[in-house]
């Protein structure tokens, strides 16, 4: 996938670029229970991943597949309704594929969403976390392969991650609406099934505060390219090992939508600041 990276980049910017000659500084990939926040886009125009070359589909019933473009508090935005995971089957490179070309089409910040499951004791289901950093144990790494030069270093810095600047303007958005934010470490799994819990117990004593199954690649591959990432988690069910009960799908995505007016006002507040 590596190979030719660059020229299918640009055969989908090409088919993005007869609609729109815009820059979109803005990127954002909404996952679970992020949803509303495209109400909050003044959608100029969408196009389904369907009609995009090199994009994957996205398999998971609570994801949509659309690239949206448009703005929100007058910014530009370029937004993912619907991500990819590397459980459906998708390799690493087609999982940040699309975050390659939101560069490509002026994006500089990103914001990222999903739901996971706290590890943390002091948090609660329906808590909104703001990622300070993350531990990838997904086995594989989208940057393995061939490097091209042009789209970023061969050996990234990760040392800051997520954008502590975002995380500032994130954090004072919250303090001004009373919106009680955690701010901690996400660590990835690859998934499907939930974890066990000695698990669980492993998970928290190398330092996780929530588990979940994205976003890292994401990070990864956007940090390769020099954007600057803010990350947001809602914490959907409490994985406490000695009080743990089987989690139903149903209730995790009941938990991210009645939390996500709370995530959807800080992103939608951070865009207005940048």
């Amino acid at each position: 996938m590596m190979d030719n990276l660059i020229q299918k980049i640009n055969e989908t910017v090409k088919v993005i670029r007869e609609k729109t000659r815009n820059e979109y500084p803005v990127g954002i990939i909404l996952g679970t229970g992020l949803g509303g926040l495209v109400k909050e886009i003044n959608i100029s125009f969408e196009i389904d991943y369907a009609d995009l070359p090199h994009f994957p589909l996205s398999t998971v019933e609570s994801h949509r597949g659309k690239l949206i473009f448009g703005t929100i508090n007058g910014k530009k935005v370029v937004a993912m309704q619907g991500r990819f995971h590397y459980y459906e089957g998708y390799t690493m490179q087609q999982i940040t594929f699309p975050v390659r070309v939101m560069k490509f089409l002026g994006v500089k910040s990103l914001l990222v969403s999903n739901a996971c499951g706290g590890m943390n004791p002091i948090y609660q289901k329906g808590d909104v976390m703001l990622m300070v950093d993350h531990i990838n144990l997904l086995g594989d790494n989208p940057l393995i392969g061939k490097n091209e030069d042009e789209l970023g270093p061969r050996f990234p810095d990760m040392s800051e991650p997520y954008s502590l600047e975002l995380i500032k303007i994130a954090e004072e958005v919250a303090l001004e609406n009373k919106i009680r934010v955690q701010k901690g470490v996400y660590v990835a799994v690859p998934g499907p099934n939930l974890e066990t819990k000695a698990e669980y117990r492993f998970l928290r004593a190398i330092g996780a505060d929530v588990v979940g199954m994205s976003t890292i690649p994401e990070n990864i591959v956007a940090n390769h390219m020099g954007m600057k990432v803010l990350g947001i988690s809602i914490i959907t069910d409490e994985c406490f090992p000695d009080a743990l009960k089987p989690a139903k799908v149903e209730e995790i995505i009941k938990t991210a939508m009645e939390a996500e007016p709370k995530m959807t006002l800080i992103m939608k507040e951070v865009i207005k600041r940048l």
